[in-house]
């Protein structure tokens, strides 16, 4: 499939079949992916892949933690709740997927259903846990490396018929990934994908953000016209 056909038709999948992934497929997209930008060719790179009993108790105990009020414990610095325009985004595409859904502004229990959705990995049966090495923080060359890495494996999955979701909800108490995957300290746990083969009759899987127009956000310098 051709990038821009790529690009414009991938959206985030929050149903998923029961299929599984084959190790092989997944193999693939890694070995795709992998040739995504890296700063000075560092590669500081590492995924780890979960899937059956391993996912299973990540998602369990991370759900069953954050849903008790447990405080998050991820191994990046959050930038806490969105404000401005960004909250407004946010807003906006929650309203989008809860309408979907059919979910009611005042159905507080299937509301919090759908939060739990996002500390399972939405169900998905396959992780793919994305950590860099700990010794090039102070991190945002890095987050950027891995920013590239991940976009790369949700495209080369998407050309393989796998819906994906980059999903940082599904790592918030981050020590439970580290303990069940077997994460060494000495790596950074920065983010997750979730991918499986997309529910096609799952109502949320039909929804695609809005994106601003480009003379909202591009700035042209030096050009005749």
């Amino acid at each position: 499939m051709e990038f821009e056909t790529l690009v414009q038709t991938r959206k985030s999948v929050r149903g998923f079949q029961k299929k599984p992934v084959p190790r092989a497929v997944i193999e693939e997209i890694i070995e795709i992916a992998k040739r995504a930008p890296s700063s000075m060719n560092t590669q500081p790179w590492h995924v780890h892949v979960l899937t059956g009993a391993p996912l299973e108790e990540v998602r369990r105990r991370n759900m069953e933690e954050m849903s008790a009020g447990a405080k998050p414990k991820r191994d990046i610095v959050s930038h806490g709740e969105y404000q401005g325009v960004h909250r407004m985004r946010q807003v906006d595409i929650a309203k989008k997927l809860f309408g979907a859904m059919g979910i009611a502004r005042d159905d507080k229990p299937m509301r919090q259903d759908w939060v739990l959705r996002g500390f399972r990995q939405f169900d998905a049966p396959v992780s793919l846990v994305l950590t860099y090495d700990r010794e090039l923080d102070p991190g945002a060359v890095v987050h950027f490396d891995l920013g590239a890495l991940c976009y790369g494996i949700v495209l080369a999955a998407w050309d393989r018929g796998l819906g994906s979701v980059i999903n940082g909800q599904g790592i918030m108490r981050s020590d439970i990934v580290r303990e069940v995957a077997g994460i060494p300290e000495e790596q950074v746990i920065m983010t997750c994908v979730a991918m499986g083969y997309p529910d096609d009759e799952f109502a949320a899987n039909g929804v695609r953000s809005d994106r601003e127009a480009n003379g909202s956000f591009v700035h042209y310098v030096g050009f005749a016209d």
